[in-house]
């Protein structure tokens, strides 16, 4: 592809793929699931995950973009021309696809709350009537078909400008004002009345409380949270500037979206503790607990209107990475001009989309059609994140350890740090040996072979 968009600096890649890694997960999974295997002990183990199974298949993603400067599939191509490896690349887009068919429904409830938290419809909200609003929200048939393509009209706005007018303005503008919201956050929640408990939930040391089943879970989020075996890393890494420090930027990416996923725990559960809720309510904390419990502080609307915006701002940086895969393959494998490319990708998202909004609910339109006991939206959720994300990751590593030449990885990997040299013999053995063992493990927890 002639005349192909590269980011503009390290600056640029850095928010980017930050805005790639994070995403809805970090505002409520990963904090209670650190409180609830053991606070600090389960974040130790998460940074030893990390350094293990998601830096190493980070890294592996960013030498296939960087070096062929290509889509997900056509990286594969141009390393392994002719070889059955490119169906990787196919997983990744089929991936990015199915997760934006049930992710761009979620992320239309977040910007739906945002207007109604800008509209005061929370003033006075109560437990009950929060889980009316929700509840009401997921069966009816048309307002979040309507704000889910609001999402999709947004994103693609973005994509349409390209790389460094769309992509990257946007992440370099809404991530520094991601932390900047999640910061005034948590200065209202920290000086909450029994707010030290919501700390203690995140952060007490406590390995007694780590499992076989904590480590798997850990191991689970160190590679899903990273966004890892989707082929957006791929498709970012083709646009890294030439000289980027590869390890320093993976690292950094790994470390911050840690660091979102933590600050925005002090923010809900403080808050959570300080009214006596359950910080175990998933994504109600989002739709149901959040907006009780900061209406009934003073200036909680607008810490409501703060919060929903940086959970917008979340679940918008990420979609655009996802739908950036079908684009960049569209726009570089069958020659169409970047908005057809993106409008092609938007309009199949939001209509297959569709089917997963409808049957959120078995009170939902489409609640009642279900295959081996799920429905639409749950299959999406299924294959994606079961199937194709581990199955992905693991050839990925075996492809990148095994089959890549070892001197040309390497090469990559060591522009813009002399420095890196130093870690690639550690690199490629864990690579080769320690990351697969472990994707291996987190596919057979995914699809149910190892249950503890």
């Amino acid at each position: 592809m002639k005349n192909r968009e590269t980011f503009s600096s390290g600056l640029a890649v850095f928010f980017a793929t930050l805005g790639s890694a994070v995403g809805l997960g970090n505002i409520w999974k990963f904090p209670y699931l650190t409180g609830q295997h053991g606070g600090g002990a389960f974040l130790l183990v998460y940074l030893a995950c990390i350094v293990f199974v998601g830096l190493p298949v980070m890294l592996g993603e960013f030498y296939l973009g960087r070096r062929t400067r290509s889509n997900a599939v056509g990286a594969f191509e141009k390393l392994a021309p002719g070889t059955p490896w490119k169906n990787i690349g196919a997983m990744g887009v089929a991936a990015a696809a199915l997760i934006m068919f049930f992710y761009s429904s979620v992320a239309g409830w977040v910007y739906f709350y945002l207007f109604k938290a800008l509209r005061g419809d929370f003033a006075a909200v109560t437990m009950e009537s929060a889980k009316a609003q929700f509840g009401a929200l997921v069966v009816d048939p048309v307002t979040p078909v309507v704000w889910q393509l609001a999402v999709l009209a947004v994103v693609a706005a973005i994509l349409v400008m390209g790389v460094k007018k769309g992509i990257e303005r946007i992440t370099k503008t809404l991530m520094p004002l991601l932390f900047i919201l999640i910061v005034a956050c948590d200065l209202r929640a920290l000086t909450l009345p029994g707010a030290a408990d919501g700390v203690s939930f995140l952060f007490a040391t406590d390995f007694g409380k780590l499992s076989a089943a904590a480590v798997l879970t850990a191991l689970g989020l160190a590679f899903f949270k990273l966004s890892l075996g989707m082929g957006c890393m791929i498709t970012y890494g083709s646009y890294f500037t030439a000289d980027n420090n590869l390890f320093a930027t993976g690292a950094k990416v790994a470390l911050s979206d840690t660091l979102v996923s933590l600050l925005a725990g002090l923010a809900i559960f403080p808050t959570v503790f300080s009214f006596g809720l359950e910080p175990g309510a998933g994504p109600g904390l989002l739709f149901m607990t959040i907006p009780l419990v900061f209406s009934q502080m003073p200036f909680g609307s607008v810490l409501l209107v703060a919060f929903f915006f940086l959970a917008a701002i979340a679940a918008t940086t990420a979609m655009l990475s996802l739908v950036e895969v079908p684009v960049a393959y569209l726009a570089e494998e069958k020659g169409l001009p970047r908005s057809r490319a993106v409008m092609l990708s938007v309009a199949g998202i939001f209509a297959v989309g569709v089917l997963a909004t409808l049957s959120v609910d078995k009170g939902s339109l489409l609640g009642g059609y279900t295959f081996m006991g799920r429905g639409f939206f749950d299959w999406f959720d299924y294959l994606s994140s079961n199937i194709l994300l581990p199955l992905g990751g693991l050839l990925i590593a075996l492809f990148v350890g095994r089959i890549a030449d070892k001197a040309d990885v390497a090469r990559e990997l060591s522009k813009g740090s002399p420095a890196a040299a130093r870690l690639l013999t550690v690199y490629f053995i864990i690579l080769r040996y320690v990351t697969p063992a472990l994707l291996i493990v987190i596919f057979l927890s995914s699809v149910g072979v190892i249950k503890l």
